[in-house]
């Protein structure tokens, strides 16, 4: 095997480590959302140091795809402008391995199920396994599939586990109890709580229903819950931070980074600001 392909093992324990870290600070995970390769990769890898500067406590990176189903227009625009400027998985996961040795945080890839099972290498067949071992190779830590149901998992669960790489499953307010308890137990790192019946969109308000269902999903599982799709604002932020163990924010940080005039330098700053305003009410 290339050394290319070769496990970071030190990797495997990051998520769950950051997360008995901050229970024992007391405190809620900061996760921001970015897609990989929107402006371009090089400015992904850039992100990657600046919000970990900023205060994040988990970074996620999007690994562009055509129908991303479960997201709204932000975020399908932004999977649109990396893929129409060449953006490719294994372009993502070049630029998260460019930085990894900077990186203390955990870094986990949201994508969709076919570009993990097309994604190939040279001389070899597309295989999930190749995508599990080339993502372990660049330091990914976790890996969200937002189009992959629980009930079809567990094969992916056990590739994954054997390159250190924890499966995030997402669970819905609209989740009837039995599929909550089969989410919670096939979840590892963290369970992925969605604040809507939706995609994922910048919102005025937070679903009436939220800390029902947060609580409802707690009284399954001791794992760490974190909450995500429709989170915009601090004051958001601050109301998730209270009854979720951690606060994803994604179409509001993208957003402000492509509202940022002046180029990549510009791009980066305006995400540091972002993210460290977040971190302030955390």
């Amino acid at each position: 095997m290339s050394k290319r392909w070769l496990i970071d093992w030190d990797c495997m324990d990051r998520i769950r480590d950051t997360f008995k870290r901050l229970r024992r600070a007391r405190r809620s995970a900061l996760i921001p959302f970015i897609m990989g390769g929107d402006p371009d990769c090089a400015t992904t890898a850039a992100l990657l140091i600046a919000l970990q500067e900023a205060g994040a406590d988990l970074i996620e990176v999007g690994i562009p795809f055509s129908d991303p189903l479960a997201d709204g227009p932000v975020i399908q625009a932004s999977t649109a402008r990396a893929l129409a400027r060449g953006a490719t998985p294994e372009r993502v996961l070049r630029a998260i391995a460019s930085v990894r040795h900077r990186l203390s945080i955990p870094v986990l890839c949201l994508s969709y199920w076919n570009p993990i099972v097309q994604f190939h290498a040279k001389g070899a067949a597309p295989t999930p396994e190749l995508f599990l071992k080339r993502a372990a190779a660049s330091g990914v830590s976790g890996l969200i599939v937002p189009d992959l149901p629980v009930e079809e998992g567990a094969a992916l669960r056990v590739l994954a586990a054997r390159q250190g790489i924890d499966t995030v499953f997402l669970a819905a307010p609209t989740s009837p109890p039995e599929r909550l308890r089969a989410i919670a137990r096939a979840s590892e790192g963290f369970i992925y709580y969605v604040s809507v019946a939706g995609t994922t969109g910048v919102r005025h308000t937070l679903p009436e229903a939220l800390a029902h269902g947060v609580r409802q999903l707690r009284l399954l599982t001791t794992k760490p819950i974190c909450v995500g799709f429709g989170i915009s604002t601090p004051g958001q932020a601050a109301a998730v931070a209270k009854m979720a163990d951690g606060v994803i924010i994604g179409s509001a940080l993208i957003r402000a980074i492509q509202s940022a005039r002046g180029g990549r330098a510009a791009q980066v700053h305006r995400a540091r600001s972002f993210i460290k305003q977040l971190r302030q009410v955390l």
